[in-house]
């Protein structure tokens, strides 16, 4: 295990030079944005028109004191790097439309600058009914794009928009690209690196479904690294944050001071009940139930996309169990669906009534979940607090070290791997009380396949309980 902490702390350290570097870049073209007008000479829509002209990379300085509103999109056309300084104005949507992008692949490197939407959106006033609802932040990746496509953000804050706060796309299926596993549509052999220290995102997401904070689709060949330091995720219809990663490549996240509070409610069950089946689940004796006798899928609620129906069949096809539920979102969400790893440290950061899991990692295929997690805490979310699953052949590692786990609606802490693999965990100094609805279950452990389980304990009050199967504990 001590390798596995050593490996993970020189990913990390990989992770930050290869961020920095975006520094050195050499700025060929400037432009000063000297008025707050949403065109003409001296705005910031005709500085970022002179750019899309420019063959290098391109810096603008926004030297106007004023807020800055907008009646359409400022689109970066150039594959140069393309950086914005500012001085803590807000660039203001005055409609539903994405703010900020970048279509072509350019690098964005944004400091000290805002972005806020119209706002006022939910389930009940949907953007996407009359089109594709605004994001505030998107970066766009070319097919062809090679190399490390990077997006870094500091001392800036995204809010009001209807879809995703911050969008980096490596995907060619467009929205229907990253909504959770499976790892669909194709994309460019690029890697993804994506930068954030003192960015809020706030009230975002609540345009339309599966809208997230920060989202970062990347497919084909190549890693997604993300440092998310200092930043914090509220009021987000979807996930906080949702990174999701499929065929080859693995995620490298750091996040370390970072809150993700109240998030993914969009597809509110106060609204959304009503609309269930009287009976919206049930099991049955093979010939029992017939396909057909199912309550069909749901129509005619505010977002019919909220909803979630499965059926599971016999070999005889009657049905064997169906159930509805209604698709609530995660705080920090990491979907890796192909081959390639997970690795990641979480430290000093809350995890906070969000309303499904707090923090749910899966791993789809060949590959590990490496976690570190250090003065953490995960509270009042509404299922488990803290969720790690590996689905292939892979192992499943953490580290939980001065971190809790209380009043969640589901697990504690959940480490399972279903496959061949081995599953390794270390806890000190950690709480749980009061998770699973009382249920005692602080932490469950799970290898259902060929591999190992251990589980070691120090120092800990795991005053709910464990709930161990293939693991043996070491304490």
């Amino acid at each position: 295990m001590k390798e596995i902490f050593m490996k993970n702390n020189l990913i990390i350290t990989f992770l930050i030079c290869t961020i920095v570097s975006l520094t050195n870049v050499v700025l060929a073209h400037s432009y000063v944005v000297s008025n707050s007008k949403d065109s003409g000479d001296g705005s910031i829509r005709a500085a970022i028109e002179n750019a899309n002209k420019s063959a290098g990379a391109n810096v603008i300085y926004i030297k106007s004191g004023n807020n800055i509103k907008i009646l359409s999109s400022l689109s970066y056309t150039s594959t140069a790097p393309l950086f914005i300084y500012g001085q803590g104005q807000t660039i203001h949507a005055m409609d539903d439309f994405t703010i900020l992008e970048s279509t072509n692949g350019g690098d964005m490197s944004i400091h000290s600058l805002n972005f806020r939407g119209p706002g006022g959106f939910n389930i009940e006033n949907r953007a996407d009914l009359d089109g594709v609802g605004g994001k505030g932040i998107l970066l766009n990746v070319r097919d062809n794009q090679y190399g490390m496509v990077k997006l870094v953000l500091n001392d800036v804050k995204v809010s009001d928009v209807a879809n995703h706060g911050i969008h980096v796309s490596d995907c060619d299926v467009g929205a229907t690209c990253g909504a959770g596993g499976g790892g669909a549509g194709g994309g460019s052999p690029a890697s993804i690196s994506v930068s954030l220290n003192n960015v809020v995102v706030d009230n975002v997401g609540q345009g339309m479904f599966d809208a997230d904070g920060l989202r970062v689709d990347e497919r084909d060949n190549g890693d997604l690294i993300a440092s998310i330091l200092n930043s914090s995720f509220t009021r987000v219809g979807a996930d906080g944050v949702e990174l999701d990663e499929g065929q080859a490549g693995s995620v490298i996240a750091q996040i370390e001071n970072t809150s993700f509070n109240n998030n993914g409610y969009y597809c509110h069950p106060d609204i959304l009940e009503a609309y269930l089946p009287e009976e919206d689940e049930g099991e049955f004796e093979d010939g029992q139930m017939t396909e057909s006798a199912v309550p069909p899928a749901i129509t005619g609620s505010p977002d019919d996309g909220c909803f979630e129906r499965e059926v599971s069949l016999y070999d005889s096809g009657f049905v064997e169990e169906y159930e509805f539920g209604i698709d609530v979102d995660d705080g920090f969400d990491v979907d890796e669906a192909g081959p390639g790893d997970i690795y990641a440290e979480v430290t000093r950061s809350t995890i906070i009534g969000n309303w499904d899991e707090g923090l749910d990692f899966d791993e789809e295929q060949e590959g590990s979940i490496n976690m570190t997690i250090i003065d953490t805490i995960a509270l009042s979310n509404t299922d488990d607090g803290y969720k790690h699953s590996e689905e292939g052949p892979g192992n499943v590692s953490a580290f939980v070290i001065n971190s809790s786990s209380e009043d969640n609606g589901g697990k504690g802490f959940v480490f399972e791997e279903e496959e061949a693999g081995n599953v390794m965990i270390m806890a000190q100094d950690v709480t749980t009380s009061n998770n699973d609805d009382s249920d005692g279950t602080g932490m469950e452990l799970v290898q259902e396949d060929s591999g190992y389980g251990i589980v070691r304990s120090i120092s800990s009050s795991i005053a709910d309980g464990f709930d161990i199967e293939g693991v043996e504990s070491i304490n």
